[in-house]
C-alpha cells in the first residue's frame, strides 16, 4: 500500500485533448503514441467527481472507457509568469511510495487558458480522513493497517488496556506511516532543487484495504 505526499511518477507519452475541458461527467478523449515508432492509440476518460483542487488547478477522479479503470486526472493551469516544473520532474522519478504518472495531454478552454492535464493512478484516501474516521467512530485502528503502514515491524503487546492499545494504535499510525512517507521524501530530495513544503496528512495519499 504505497503513500504519496507529491504527485511524481514515471515518463510521460505527450497527448492532446481532442474533446472540450474535463467537467464531472463529461467525456475527455486524447490520442497518446505516436513517437519512436509507436501507433497512436485514442484513450477516453469520464469525469466522475472533483477530488481535490488548489492554486493553479484541479483534480478529477475519472474512467477509462476502454479498460474500466479508476484514475487521478490533475489539471494545472499553465501561467506563462509562473515556471512549472511539475512534468518535467514527474518524468524523472519513480517510486513506490511516489504516485505514478500514466500519461500527460493538454487542453484549453473558451478563453484561450493552457492547461496541462496529468493522468495518474488513482490513490482514494489521504492519511487525515483515516484517521479522523476512526477517532470519530471511537474505533482502533485495525492492526493489519498497522502492518502495512510499518511494513511489518513488530507486534504490539496484547497485555495492553484497551485504553491504552487504543491509543498506542492510533500514535503507530501516526509514527509508522511517517517510515513509508519518509522514504518517499527522502527519494524526492535526491533531486537537486527539490523540497517538498508542505507535508501534512491531507497531503499523504493512502491506499486501503
Amino acid at each position: 500500500c504505497p503513500l504519496a505526499s507529491l504527485m511524481l511518477g514515471v515518463p510521460v507519452l505527450q497527448t492532446r485533448t481532442e474533446g472540450g475541458d474535463p467537467v464531472t461527467g463529461h467525456i475527455i478523449s486524447t490520442t497518446i503514441g505516436g513517437k519512436n515508432g509507436e501507433p497512436k492509440r485514442t484513450i477516453s476518460y469520464m469525469a466522475e467527481r472533483v477530488v481535490g483542487t488548489g492554486s493553479f488547478g484541479i483534480v478529477f477522479q475519472a474512467k477509462c472507457l476502454e479498460t474500466g479503470e479508476t484514475v487521478a486526472i490533475k489539471k494545472v493551469l499553465q501561467d506563462r509568469r509562473y515556471k512549472n516544473r511539475e512534468l518535467q520532474l514527474m518524468r524523472s522519478m519513480d517510486h513506490p511510495n511516489v504516485v505514478s504518472l500514466k500519461h500527460c495531454f493538454f487542453s484549453t478552454t473558451s478563453r484561450d487558458e493552457l492547461f496541462l492535464n496529468l493522468v495518474m493512478e488513482y490513490v482514494p484516501e489521504t492519511l487525515y480522513r483515516v484517521l479522523k474516521h476512526y477517532s470519530n467512530a471511537n474505533q482502533r485502528m485495525p492492526l493489519i493497517y498497522v502492518k502495512l503502514y510499518m511494513y511489518q515491524v513488530g507486534e504490539p503487546s496484547y497485555c495492553i488496556c484497551l485504553a491504552a492499545y487504543n491509543c498506542l494504535i492510533t500514535l503507530l499510525m501516526y509514527l509508522l506511516t511517517c517510515l513509508q512517507l519518509f522514504r518517499g521524501l527522502a527519494y524526492v530530495h535526491t533531486v537537486p532543487g527539490v523540497c517538498h513544503r508542505d507535508v501534512k496528512p491531507q497531503n499523504v495519499l493512502v491506499c486501503v484495504l
